[in-house]
């Protein structure tokens, strides 16, 4: 690939595309995974750890249910996308030429895709208690350090994500095209919305500032329907003009974060 160029091989990556990923079947497998990891973000808050991500106790049932589903539309849709390996390969074939190879593809896509989760436990052993009970207080307290680290980092990403939105409705609400207010979905609502719902149920009850803003900036489109909105230009200024004093409030929020009441860590 660098000779083609003249370029130096050490400067210069290449790769090949051993599937069509715009196939249907390939883009259901890659639908149900992201749907599957979507909604895993959507009802758990961030942890520290890579991959580790904190659950409502009371949804534990629910997430287990759901996520065999996900995994159960996932097998189906493999094993659908299985069916036309060989075509697929086939198509491969001609496309790549003389860089096709057998053995860059398995027998069988079974097996290939999975979703999978468990529960780990992120508390200090019991057992270190019992063998080194200053060992076991360090590691408690590195674990209440932990949590008191993911509190911080759901308030952060709560801000951020209320701050897209709120943002991004007044600028639907204030902003002109061509002299003419410019065109909004109903989803600059109905996101709002979902928010307000998602951080009830995950909300850890640890910024009176953070709850007071959500309150706040809730009560600004209780009961406002989008395309009322549209119609009420007087209404439209009024919101924005809101909304725009919240959004000044959640930036201060970021930049000044006050002391916080910290999550402790279960025992």
């Amino acid at each position: 690939a660098a000779e083609s160029f003249d370029a130096a091989g050490d400067f210069l990556s290449a790769g090949k595309k051993l599937l069509d990923t715009r196939c249907p079947a390939f883009k259901a497998v890659s639908a149900v995974r992201n749907n599957a990891r979507g909604y895993w973000r959507a009802i758990s808050l961030p942890f520290p750890e890579p991959a580790i991500r904190l659950i409502p106790q009371n949804r534990l049932s629910a997430f287990q249910d759901e996520m065999g589903r996900f995994r159960d539309e996932l097998t189906l849709a493999v094993t659908n996308l299985d069916a036309e390996f060989e075509e697929l390969k086939t198509a491969a074939r001609i496309r790549l030429g003389t860089l096709y190879n057998e053995r860059d593809y398995p027998a069988s896509l079974d097996g290939a895709f999975e979703v999978s989760w468990d529960f780990p436990s992120v508390e200090p052993p019991t057992y270190l208690r019992r063998l080194d009970p200053e060992l076991f207080e360090a590691e408690s307290r590195r674990v209440q350090a932990r949590f008191d680290e993911a509190v911080q980092m759901a308030e952060q990403a709560f801000v951020e994500e209320l701050g897209r939105l709120v943002s991004h409705l007044t600028e639907r609400l204030t902003g002109e095209a061509d002299g003419q207010p410019k065109v909004f979905r109903d989803s600059a609502i109905g996101n709002l919305q979902e928010f307000f719902t998602r951080f009830q149920s995950l909300n850890l009850r640890s910024s009176e500032q953070l709850d007071s803003l959500v309150e706040q900036c809730q009560q600004i489109v209780q009961g406002v329907r989008p395309q009322t909105l549209r119609d009420d230009a007087n209404l439209r200024r009024e919101v924005a003009s809101q909304l725009s004093g919240v959004t000044g409030l959640l930036d201060d929020l970021l930049v000044d974060r006050p002391r916080r009441r910290l999550l402790r860590a279960p025992k």
